[in-house]
């Protein structure tokens, strides 16, 4: 197995769920780059430090519970 040497970005849709996308690809229709770039791992281990309730917005406004 090769190693991603790519450069990934941290994305976040409407719904404030979090993903990876290749930084020198255009973002897919509804996602925006969050901030955090670099190593795909990298990435990965700043999605889990900051995305701590993994519900989509809309289910937890309609639980009355914030983000």
């Amino acid at each position: 197995m090769t190693q991603d040497e790519r450069v990934y970005r941290v994305v976040t849709n409407d719904e404030q769920q979090y993903s990876t996308w290749p930084a020198d690809r255009d973002l897919p229709a509804g996602w925006v780059a969050e901030g955090t770039e670099g190593p795909r791992a990298a990435c990965l281990d700043h999605i889990e430090r900051v995305w701590t309730d993994m519900r989509p917005r809309g289910l937890r406004e309609r639980m009355g519970q914030p983000g």
